[in-house]
């Protein structure tokens, strides 16, 4: 009989394999990033006409809210911005979060976050949002400055629809006009009886998570990834800085196959190996083994075999925190809260953006989820300009993906690729991964997706206007390019 970490694993690849092509299993919070899709038709929204309870003053002295955020990550930092930006957050808005932090940019917490200490790791208040776009570092202060109120490490436990209030762990009542859900994901963990509780275990959410995780590097000899995906290559590419025996443990027949192709993921592989970093594809985790000082000694396989750790990093994907609204509506397909192209839920007055929202997207036609910084920052800034403003577009995602690695001093090269658009059909790969390489993904002769690694600013800029475009294109035309640039240029005429 299968064990609980091995039906927990087998449940989140079958559970998330998706619908028309975009076969991405998850690994990554996601900053990470994946999208759930389903073909289930549009939905019917109810019209949301702004009532708005008025505050008393910026000091919020009585329960009245005119716009909550719950929720403290990407999403609700650039959903603050966008207040700020019309005028109306200053004694208008109030941001309710679990979190002991501000709004931070969530993807350097597997990335820079994790550098060796003497190879300047990123650290807070450096990348608060919005830093990851260019924006205003939103600290503390900023909010005090523009008047908007924080409740820190106080989450929503529940939801009034009908009294239009929330009430948080610790009994505090807020009474909303408006109410945006910006909940993110929680980390899919293996079950506490197979001993994922035991030191020297870890998750990564938060920067709570990510500094638990660096206390056990600085005393670590042999590292074990648990998951092939976004988490797993990005925690083992800090390893190597950290000099540690790291192996990856994953289920799958190759690296992030839920977007690379086997010969794709071949190239990132022997680059990692070539670093140092072991890999155990195929393979299934009994339970986790503890030594004598209670500590992680151990992944005991299914085969029987046992891999010798003292540090283990799961990183097998997430789930919408959605506990609290339930009651909003939930997308059975793709989980999370359905929405239509204005993030408007069944419940007039109730919003919802970024990984927890169930969305129209747009360009292919069917429902989404999407865990990626980029879909958070956008589905913000749409949101609420749609909520302030006679904006009534809907919201038209183009899927994104990057990761950027080996970026601390010292590193032979960094790793640096984005893909953008649908990977469905059939692929052309071009490049030898010196340092260029790029996959482009072509249906009914149709140019659906691209995937580039190590390009130029002017070539990455290229990307998302060949995926939303979807020009035909020569397939093989591309097939005899004799390099990366040629076959971009030979897809740029075709636009």
């Amino acid at each position: 009989m299968p064990s609980p970490a091995r039906r927990l694993m087998a449940s989140i690849s079958s559970t998330l394999s998706l619908k028309h092509g975009l076969s991405l299993r998850p690994t990554h919070q996601q900053s990470a990033s994946l999208i759930r899709t389903s073909s289930a038709p549009g939905i019917g929204f109810r019209s949301f006409r702004r009532s708005f309870v008025a505050a008393s003053s910026s000091a919020f002295s009585n329960e009245n809210r005119e716009f909550v955020i719950v929720g403290g990550g990407n999403a609700a930092g650039y959903a603050a911005r966008t207040f700020v930006e019309h005028g109306m957050a200053d004694g208008k808005l109030c941001m309710v979060t679990k979190e002991p932090h501000a709004p931070y940019e969530r993807p350097a917490l597997t990335k820079a976050y994790l550098f060796p200490l003497d190879k300047k790791p990123a650290r807070l208040p450096g990348f608060h949002t919005c830093v990851g776009s260019g924006g205003e570092r939103q600290t503390p202060d900023w909010y005090k400055e523009k008047g908007i109120e924080m409740i820190y490490q106080d989450p929503v436990a529940s939801i009034d629809i009908e009294k239009q209030t929330v009430t948080t762990n610790s009994g505090k009542l807020l009474k909303y006009g408006a109410l945006i859900v910006a909940t993110g994901c929680t980390a899919s963990r293996f079950p506490e009886k197979i001993g994922e509780n035991l030191p020297g275990v870890h998750y990564i959410r938060d920067v709570g998570d990510a500094d638990s995780l660096i206390s056990s590097l600085e005393k670590a000899k042999k590292v074990v990834v648990v998951g092939g995906g976004y988490i797993g290559m990005e925690v083992a590419a800090a390893a190597v800085g950290w000099k540690l025996d790291t192996t990856i443990v994953f289920p799958e027949n190759h690296l992030l196959q839920r977007l690379f192709t086997p010969s794709l993921a071949q190239r990132y592989e022997q680059f990692y190996q070539e670093n140092g970093v072991k890999f155990l594809k195929g393979a299934s985790i009994k339970n986790l083994e503890a030594g004598s000082d209670g500590r992680v000694s151990g992944v005991k396989l299914e085969d029987g075999s046992t891999l010798e750790a003292d540090t283990v990093v799961i990183g097998i994907g997430g789930k919408p925190a959605v506990s609290s609204f339930e009651s909003v509506g939930l997308n059975s397909s793709v989980g999370g809260i359905e929405v239509d192209g204005l993030f408007r839920t069944k419940v007039p007055g109730i919003f919802a953006i970024g990984d927890v929202a169930a969305f129209p997207l747009k360009m292919y036609n069917r429902i989404a989820r999407v865990e990626h910084v980029d879909h958070a920052r956008r589905s913000a800034q749409h949101c609420v300009k749609s909520l302030l403003t006679a904006h009534t577009d809907t919201y038209d995602y183009l899927p994104y993906f990057y990761s950027r690695v080996f970026e601390y001093e010292g590193s032979s090269r960094k790793i640096w690729w984005q893909f953008f658009g649908d990977n469905v059909g059939e692929t052309v790969e071009v490049g030898n991964f010196d340092p260029k390489i790029a996959t482009f993904w072509i249906d009914s002769g149709k140019l659906k997706g691209v995937l580039l690694e190590s390009g130029s600013p002017e070539e990455f800029q290229l990307l998302p206007e060949l995926a939303r475009r979807q020009p035909t294109i020569d397939k093989s035309k591309l097939e005899k390019a004799s390099s990366v640039e040629e076959a971009l240029e030979i897809a740029r005429s075709s636009l």
